[in-house]
């Protein structure tokens, strides 16, 4: 992504005064003359600080000197700490506030009109300033002790902290106790907007200084770390010493503060003055990758099999994977350990992270005086979070708890037995900004450990045991009663509708992060509507979802040449994208679309289904099946050049020409492509014209209406894009690829084969004759099926320990050394449940009971409830937590509640109640994170409420599987949407599946014994402990199960 602008720009039209507020709560409050409107126009800006850091706008984490600014121009943005979003308060807001000033000095602020009125700047500062100050207290006091996460980083991007209260009550200061008097500014204001358009007359450059300053400080006592860095100043005003919470932070002990880490728009800043940053971070992948080619003596990650690690092989620092040999090492010497985490591939991170990475890399990890320092002085570890997210988690807790906030890269110092010293992410190797360097932090960190060793020690001690008391949740069993799980889910459901953008769809600003669980719960919800027969409601939300849904596909977010979706939008309207791909996303999302089909029969959503996992059976898969994790962002724009960002996917005017002829006019059209390139839809989509000249594929007009210009069919039209497409991607085949990461993590292939599972029924339901043109293939649905099994069957084979009964975590060139995590087991599970509903193999089901007994042993806390994200069993992994928060994939806890609901519904009464027992804990546990900040937990609102529900609809198909008949009553089966629906196939010719429900669930096993043996096909349908008598053509299946629920699809 670009990077932002400079900090504080002051354009030479307009002079600006500035009243001041600091402490660590600040709030900036400007007024602002436009030359060329001679209008006034306010701002104020408000920025959290901690310490010597400040949480500015978009999250971002800012240094002192790098002030980050929100505008209010006719209305006020702050901060919801709920989301660490922006939320925008009413567009009156400003009159409110102006009509409840006094009015002086014969400055009539009641009017609501700053322009005419005769009120000074400074006094409509101190009124704006006096107004937000009482807005924010009450929304921040409000949502203080209901925050339920901490995004530190970036909004959208999923780093899930479940301790909040603890970072939050250290910056959080009443704003009563930092407003301090105002005293008329030292400059004169009408002065100096007279000399500021004399100067814009002349075309004369602003002055040095052009904004005249008044800033008071009140008075907050200092205190510095052994480090000699200012410490921040934990305070239990909001939540008391009652608390968990309360006691993590009253008994918090000094931490060993990092100094100021060069904040992410500040790096932006400095690299942009020198070149493109997105061209910087080429020139930083292409360096590494050429060190990486065999400068150097290797080092012990030479050995491993992460992508990752090898390109840091032949570092000049001495790295160690994470293990017994470092750890004894650092044991043996006595030595702290330099701890480096990074996620492989760019990871969801936003462009600046990536930027951060790369840069360390090059400028400390490829240094040699640097590494000669970490030699000598630390055992340096190397980690890959993909990998390890069980290691990963611990170390970024505790630097976005202390710290006020994390990210990637993460560096950590611990001590020999693993207990963190000091943290943070970014360091630049030589003192600048005012900002200590990586060497200096080096030495700094040598010296406390050889002369202030106890003290430091003991920090690290008692944090690690008190984020471990307050990451371990616990609850008694109990009933989460009807109306409070419905009310979960309408208060989640309401957050997102207020959020949501009616222009470019999607739920949120800029940058769009297709978050599939949203849209999964507004479904959910939909089917609540429809059920009771509230229509119009449900129609809103279908409005919601299908106008988000299209807006995706027709965005630069989606690869329209090669099938499948980037990772986000950095613009509001899904244009231009960080070109990354995730397995992980690519499930989730053809999931969504693949119900939204099911509601509506609109075959574009099944268009975009199969384009999505046709893209994934090209690219993504292995020989023997697998499916691979991600694709990055950079790649070269020929050989021998170097990386960057989106290469791959750009094209100029000139080339689609070249390529396609006579008819790229009519592609240009339709793609919104442009000779001078066509990223230009948003100020945020290419603030630094990186992409000048180059296009990214959208589509802003409906195809009907473009070929009615060309006079063409509709038909016509779409079978010329598609051959476009075509060439295009021949064309795009010959350029360097962006790099695969072909590792295979289980969790992600869970998804991946619960979305091919699906489709291989759902799909079914289109009209025959449907027309695809490419990237689409058009295959027969149960090609799909037949991938999801080979996906299933090498985790078997490659990652399951049939001995043990246990999973590996991922998988590349060997199981890696992780075990399976909760995540693993859960997604997994879920992928399994699916494929045998709509595959009708036995043995999937039995393997999916078996890996949920495993799971239990493994992560169940049984008497505290809910399940932990790690076994336990590595003594090196210090923390257990209990995660919840659904974002970029669902928390392990949230799918494997709906796992044992589904599950709850196939077992007999015994069983049945032990699931549904295990789920009531788990949600107990969660219930006030549920209760306050549902948005949070959309999955798990969806749990909660399917506990709630009498009995979930069981459909039993009965006969042969191999029958023509049959495979047409199970699509039927399919045909509609219902989340709580569970589908039981069985063939009672079958002596092992008859042996399982005789042992599990005689009812089904006597069901399916006394269907007619005549036909090849029966269907039972059982809801609320009673069945409907049997069916035996698909027409009336479906005629069964939609006689509930209103027909909406044709509305919509």
């Amino acid at each position: 992504m670009a990077a932002a602008s400079p900090p504080w720009p002051h354009a030479s039209a307009a002079t600006e005064t500035r009243v001041c507020f600091h402490g660590p709560w600040d709030m900036h409050v400007h007024h602002n003359w436009s030359d060329d409107e001679c209008s006034v126009r306010l701002r104020c800006d408000v920025i959290l600080s901690h310490g010597s850091r400040r949480f500015g706008p978009n999250g971002w984490f800012v240094d002192v000197g790098d002030p980050v600014v929100m505008k209010l121009d006719h209305r006020v943005k702050v901060f919801d700490p709920n989301v660490f979003n922006v939320i925008e308060l009413s567009n009156g807001l400003i009159h409110r506030m102006l009509a409840e000033a006094p009015a002086t000095s014969g400055c009539d602020l009641a009017a609501g009109n700053w322009v005419d009125s005769n009120c000074t700047p400074l006094e409509i500062a101190k009124a704006m300033g006096r107004y937000v100050g009482r807005e924010m207290d009450e929304i921040f006091t409000a949502a203080v002790s209901a925050v339920p996460i901490v995004r530190p980083v970036f909004p959208g991007y999923d780093v899930d902290i479940e301790i909040p209260q603890l970072r939050v009550s250290m910056v959080y200061t009443e704003l009563k106790e930092l407003l301090v008097a105002c005293k008329e500014p030292a400059a004169d204001t009408v002065a100096a907007r007279v000399s500021a358009r004399r100067r814009k007359r002349r075309g004369d450059p602003p002055p040095a200084s052009s904004v005249p300053s008044v800033c008071w400080t009140s008075w907050i006592p200092k205190r510095t770390t052994s480090l000699g860095y200012p410490a921040p100043i934990p305070s239990t005003r909001t939540h008391g010493t009652g608390t968990a919470l309360g006691r993590v932070i009253s008994c918090l002990p000094r931490p060993l503060h990092p100094p100021p880490m060069l904040s992410a728009r500040l790096l932006c800043h400095r690299l942009a003055s020198s070149s493109s940053p997105l061209r910087f971070v080429a020139a930083m992948s292409s360096s590494s990758a050429s060190a990486h080619g065999g400068a150097g003596k290797p080092n012990r990650l030479a050995a491993e099999h992460s992508p990752y690690l090898l390109q840091h092989a032949h570092n000049p620092v001495d790295w160690y994977p994470w293990g017994d040999e470092a750890f004894e090492k650092a044991r043996k010497l006595d030595i702290p350990i330099f701890l480096s985490i990074r996620a492989t591939g760019e990871l969801s991170l936003p462009s600046v992270l990536l930027l951060m990475c790369h840069v360390m890399e090059v400028e400390s990890f490829e240094n040699e005086e640097v590494a000669k320092l970490l030699n000598d002085w630390f055992v340096s570890i190397k980690v890959d979070r993909e990998e390890r997210p069980d290691v990963d988690k611990v170390y970024m807790t505790y630097v976005s708890a202390l710290y006020g906030g994390g990210g990637w890269p993460l560096s950590v110092f611990l001590s020999p037995n693993l207990k963190p010293l000091m943290g943070g992410t970014y360091f630049p190797p030589d003192d600048q900004y005012g900002t200590p360097g990586f060497k200096t932090i080096l030495r700094k960190v040598k010296d406390a450990w050889e002369n202030k060793r106890d003290a430091i020690e003991q920090t690290g001690n008692v944090v690690i045991e008190q984020l471990r008391d307050a990451l371990s949740a616990k609850a008694s069993p109990q009933d989460v009663p009807n109306d409070l799980a419905a009310r979960y889910v309408d208060q989640c459901v309401q957050k997102l509708a207020s959020s949501y953008d009616p222009k470019f769809g999607g739920f949120g600003s800029a940058p769009k992060f297709p978050r599939p669980v949203e849209d999964c719960i507004m479904l959910y919800k939909f089917r609540k509507h429809l059920e009771a027969r509230q229509e119009s409601e449900a129609q809103n939300i279908m409005k919601m979802v299908t106008r988000t849904l299209q807006c995706m596909a027709r965005g630069g977010v989606h690869d329209h040449i090669g099938g499948g979706f980037h990772r986000y939008s950095v613009d509001e309207c899904w244009h231009v994208p960080h070109f990354e791909k995730m397995l992980y996303d690519q499930g989730q999302i053809a999931n969504v679309y693949l119900d939204t089909f099911v509601i509506t029969g609109d075959e574009y959503y099944s268009s975009v289904a199969r384009d999505i996992l046709d893209y994934l059976r090209r690219d993504m898969i292995g020989e023997e099946g697998e499916i691979f994790s991600a694709e990055d962002a950079d790649s070269a724009e020929y050989e021998g050049a170097l990386k960057k960002e989106g290469s791959f996917y750009v094209w100029t005017s000139k080339e689609i020409e070249d390529t396609l002829g006579e008819n790229a006019e009519l592609f240009k059209n339709h793609y919104y492509v442009k000779s001078s390139g066509n990223c230009d839809l948003s100020g945020m989509s290419d603030p630094h014209n990186e992409f000048s000249g180059k296009n990214v594929l959208i589509e802003r007009k409906p195809g009907s209406l473009i070929a009615s210009k060309f006079g063409k069919s509709v038909d016509e039209y779409s079978q010329i894009l598609g051959d476009c497409r075509q060439k295009l991607f021949d064309v795009r085949s010959k350029r360097p690829r962006p790099h695969l990461d072909d590792k295979v993590i289980v969790s992600w292939n869970g998804l991946a084969i619960s979305a091919f599972a699906r489709a291989s029924q759902i799909l079914k339901s289109g009209p025959p004759g449907t027309k695809y043109y490419f990237p689409v293939t058009g295959c027969d649905p149960v090609e799909y099926l037949q991938v999801a099994e080979k996906a299933a069957n090498f985790i078997k084979d490659k990652l399951y320990d049939a001995s043990s009964k246990r999973l590996h975590h991922s998988y590349r060139n060997g199981p890696a050394k992780a075990p399976g995590f909760l995540d693993d087991y859960a997604f997994l599970i879920n992928g399994l449940l699916d494929l045998y509903e709509y595959g009708g193999k036995i043995e999937w089901l039995l393997w999916a009971v078996q890996l949920q007994v495993i799971q239990d042993e493994l992560f169940l806390d049984k008497e505290g409830g809910a399940y932990f994200n790690t076994p336990g069993e590595d003594p090196s992994v210090l923390l257990r937590v209990k995660e919840d928060y659904d974002g970029a994939e669902p928390s392990g806890n949230s799918m494997a509640a709906i796992n044992m609901i589904r599950l709850s519904s196939i077992f007999d009464a015994a069983k049945s109640e032990g699931y549904k027992r295990n789920v009531e804990h788990l949600l107990a546990v969660f219930e006030t994170r549920l209760r306050e900040l549902g948005i949070a937990l959309p999955l798990m609102c969806c749990a909660a409420d399917m506990l709630s529900v009498p009995s979930r609809k069981q459909v039993v198909l009965v006969g042969d599987k191999g029958s023509a008949e049959y495979r047409n009553m199970v699509a039927a089966a399919f045909s509609s949407y219902d989340p709580n629906r569970t589908v039981i196939q069985i063939n009672p010719r079958n002596t092992e599946e008859m042996a399982f429900w005789e042992s599990n669930n005689a009812n089904i096993a006597q069901m399916a014994r006394g269907s007619p043996t005549e036909e090849p096909a029966v269907a039972h349908v059982c809801q609320e402990f009673k069945c409907s008598p049997p069916v035996t053509s698909p027409g009336s299946l479906r005629e069964l199960l939609n006689k509930t629920v209103a027909v909406a699809g044709s509305s919509i």
